[in-house]
């Protein structure tokens, strides 16, 4: 079969490039597929119809995130999000993943390595991380919970060298005192009497605020309940809180990594700086969202 480019579709059709990446994006051009970031669309495809029935209230970005996730669509803001967030997520915590290598095994299920040798742990993790999102997804409308949040790190830490350690409990709290960033963090006999206490705080309320969100992402931070993921596992409930909460949420990359650690180092002080960091990613967010004409 041959394939057309998206340009040449555009005037096939007589509509805007962005308009024919857009139904590709939606699914709605029957077996159009990226390669890399060029659509491959077959010369058979027919433009798909309007339609001018009210469609109601705009979709949120958890419902579009739903469908795309159900629908299995490639190249939207769900398949970018699955890349992106895996990729600085796990970067930040030592993976030597690149950004493209980490799209590769998102989008083949396979590992491509030119030369060298590559941790296995950075894969299992990698692909672990895949699924965390599709929990979180699924997941996003529930208030937190201790149940919850293990089980992110279960799915996180399945498979990897840690759950083989008789000492390292995976989707369990940790069994042995740990530090982050030189600070000591709760220990480990205090950590199930602290959660508690973190959740019921913050579940009291329904509705928060990014400020509300931020404060329970650096107290959990300071808890440190697991051996190991806890950086992981709490960027991933704080995307979920924000999809809960309708706020636009965001992705920390790694020119803001350093800052964000600021951040959550002098929150108690200052909330300024995590604030500013974590708005300054929302704006980034906000590109993404204008390009697949999602509202916010």
């Amino acid at each position: 079969m041959n394939y057309l480019s998206v340009a040449d579709v555009a005037k096939r059709w007589n509509i805007s490039e962005r308009s024919v990446r857009n139904y590709c994006v939606q699914g709605r051009v029957d077996g159009a597929f990226l390669t890399g970031k060029t659509w491959n669309i077959p010369e058979t495809a027919e433009k798909p119809k309007r339609t001018n029935a009210p469609t109601g209230s705009p979709k949120t970005l958890l419902q579009i995130l739903k469908e795309e996730k159900q629908s299995k669509v490639r190249g939207g803001i769900y398949h970018k999000v699955q890349v992106d967030l895996t990729y600085n997520s796990n970067h930040m915590e030592g993976s030597r993943l690149t950004h493209d290598q980490t799209r590769y095994i998102y989008e083949t299920n396979t590992i491509g390595v030119d030369s060298g040798s590559m941790n296995v742990d950075d894969i299992i993790e990698t692909a672990n991380h895949f699924r965390c999102i599709d929990y979180m997804i699924d997941s996003a409308q529930l208030l937190p919970s201790e149940k919850m949040i293990k089980q992110l790190h279960l799915i996180l830490k399945t498979g990897t060298a840690d759950s083989r350690k008789d000492w390292f409990a995976v989707g369990d709290y940790k069994k042995l005192p740990n530090e982050v960033g030189g600070k000591d963090t709760c220990l480990p006999e205090k950590v199930g009497a602290e959660m508690q206490r973190l959740l019921t705080e913050y579940n009291t309320a329904r509705t928060k605020t990014l400020d509300e969100i931020l404060d329970f992402h650096h107290r959990f931070e300071c808890i440190h309940p697991f051996q190991d993921g806890n950086g992981r596992v709490g960027r991933l409930i704080l995307f979920k809180e924000c999809l809960r909460n309708s706020i636009v949420p965001f992705i920390i990359e790694d020119d803001l990594k350093l800052f964000y650690y600021r951040g959550l180092s002098n929150w108690p002080n200052e909330q300024g700086y995590l604030r500013d960091t974590c708005l300054t990613a929302q704006d980034r967010f906000k590109k993404y969202l204008d390009y697949f004409r999602i509202q916010y």
